[in-house]
């Protein structure tokens, strides 16, 4: 929508307000703050009524720098516009000064408002019980993961997230010790559903040949998709081991953690001439065929050479 048909939705949301008494005083604070005709627009058509109220001049006082800039708050106000009423000192300005301790500037907070609108409307406590939550499974403050640890602890309760620490420790067969360590270099790998889990760590312990500490340290892995990355690179660096192409000490690691283009060209096309089908295939069975003249060998178990590295 352009400016001018934002400005006029808006006088449209707003034709009720009295012009001298509330909106005429309204608008020059807002205009006072720096803020454009359409950006004041903008905010309006967020939340006419919390527009009324003269604490909004403040809270935005406080939010834009906070945010960085108009645009990310106005993209958080439109994701919870509880902002313009919860209150700064009581709720909002706690809920800041505890993320800060943690190690969280400016940007870090706002990049959580994204995925986590409710963040600094939560109450403190529970807040507080978050940055627990995060630092009991591994992650310490001030750590560059501990913005994303929050975000994969947020709202789930201490007891399912005991469940997923006990279900990754069962699963992988790691100890206490190396649940925490993968949990603190990939935090996000708490959110991962059981089921794929359940199936990449089977892949990657009983196909691949990879030692569960091992994978601990990489847990990146565990994120990746077994039908399109992990199986078919398992497939390409199997075949090319086995036709003594590639030294057989090669990292498994180094091959799946790259981009596509880079495996390609590193993996693929330096072997046009001597594995002509090889890009065939390799398509092939990335997109879920088998190969017309099944040239891969399906994976054995066992084949512990891919965890150099």
């Amino acid at each position: 929508m352009d400016p001018t048909a934002q400005a006029a939705r808006a006088s449209e949301r707003i034709s009720h307000l009295k012009v001298d008494r509330t909106l005429a005083p309204r608008l020059a604070e807002l205009a006072g703050l720096g803020l454009s005709p359409s950006q004041i627009a903008r905010l309006v058509l967020v939340d006419p009524t919390r527009f009324r109220r003269p604490t909004v001049i403040s809270k935005l006082q406080y939010y834009v720098p906070l945010f960085g800039s108009f645009e990310t708050l106005l993209q958080a106000l439109k994701n919870n516009s509880y902002l313009l009423s919860s209150d700064l000192e009581k709720v909002v300005k706690p809920n800041v000064a505890l993320l800060r301790e943690c190690g969280l500037g400016a940007c870090d907070i706002a990049k959580l408002c994204i995925p986590l609108p409710r963040l600094l409307t939560t109450s403190p406590e529970r807040v507080r019980d978050m940055v627990a939550q995060a630092e009991n499974v591994g992650v310490r403050r001030g750590s560059k993961m501990f913005r994303h640890a929050i975000l994969a602890v947020a709202y789930i309760s201490e007891e399912k997230i005991a469940a997923k620490m006990q279900f990754l420790m069962k699963t992988l067969k790691w100890s206490d010790a190396e649940a925490r360590i993968a949990v603190s270099k990939l935090p996000v790998v708490l959110r991962s559903s059981e089921d794929k889990l359940s199936r990449v760590s089977e892949f990657l312990i009983s196909e691949v040949g990879l030692e569960p500490a091992y994978i601990a340290y990489r847990p990146a892995m565990l994120t990746y998709s077994l039908e399109r990355r992990l199986m078919p690179r398992h497939c390409v660096l199997k075949y090319l081991k086995d036709n003594g192409l590639i030294e057989s000490d090669k990292s498994y690691y180094s091959a799946v953690q790259v981009t596509e283009e880079v495996f390609v060209e590193k993996y693929i096309s330096p072997y046009e001439d001597t594995a002509p089908h090889l890009a065939e295939d390799y398509a092939a069975v990335s997109s879920g065929k088998i190969p017309t003249r099944s040239r891969f060998k399906g994976p054995k178990a066992g084949h512990a050479s891919a965890q150099t590295a």
